[in-house]
């Protein structure tokens, strides 16, 4: 006989109106833009005016979702962090170290490639206030930065790894490959599909340019 508690249903969630339904889809339409336009012409370069017009609503009515460009921007890497979250939990944990750090170093060179990584200034007060201030945005770092830190911390005990390096040293250089301008010059010259250009930058970062 059932217990009275596995009966229980957990209620519904409650339906959105179709109001909430549109404003929710305008605002991915809008950060999808903003992607887009960051991946392909940079922070300093995107106007608001041009997300606007990519979206095709007025200015007025996109600043009712998002106040600054900078939010904006924000709003973008906090889709990529929960994208890269996503990736690192459909990962066999059961892999080495080095294993798992090489995986998604390649995740974020195909995100680049693809056009799906955002460009943004490494000095930036207003925007990094942005970033900081955004509590999904530092959550997911959080929780991606301690993930990749307990891989890496693992990478140099087994030997894997440089030792010698600071752990934060290996985790900036793995974040850089996001943004790595060589991926952009290799894919211009034509010569090389995105997994040759990939495997190449991935056997310069975890192999150096030593002779083996």
């Amino acid at each position: 006989m059932a217990s009275a508690a596995s009966t229980v249903s957990t209620p519904a969630p409650p339906k959105r109106s179709f109001r909430e339904q549109m404003h929710l889809a305008r605002e991915d339409a809008i950060v999808s833009a903003v992607n887009r336009l960051l991946a392909e012409k940079g922070f300093e370069a995107m106007t608001v005016d041009e997300v606007a017009a990519e979206v095709g609503i007025a200015k007025a009515s996109l600043y009712k979702h998002f106040p600054s460009k900078e939010d904006l921007a924000a709003a973008a890497m906090v889709r990529v962090m929960n994208r890269a979250r996503a990736f690192l939990d459909s990962l066999d944990t059961a892999q080495p170290p080095l294993a798992l750090l090489r995986r998604v170093a390649g995740w974020t060179m195909e995100v680049q490639l693809a056009g799906e990584m955002p460009s943004l200034p490494s000095e930036n007060s207003s925007l990094r206030m942005a970033l900081t201030t955004n509590k999904a945005y530092v959550d997911g770092l959080m929780d991606v930065s301690d993930r990749l830190g307990a891989w890496i911390t693992a990478a140099q005990a087994d030997g894997s790894v440089n030792p010698a390096l600071p752990p934060i040293a290996v985790l900036y250089t793995l974040y850089a490959r996001a943004c790595d301008p060589v991926l952009g010059f290799l894919k211009g010259s034509g010569l090389y599909t995105d997994a040759q250009i990939i495997e190449m930058v991935l056997s310069t970062c975890f192999d150096g340019l030593g002779k083996r």
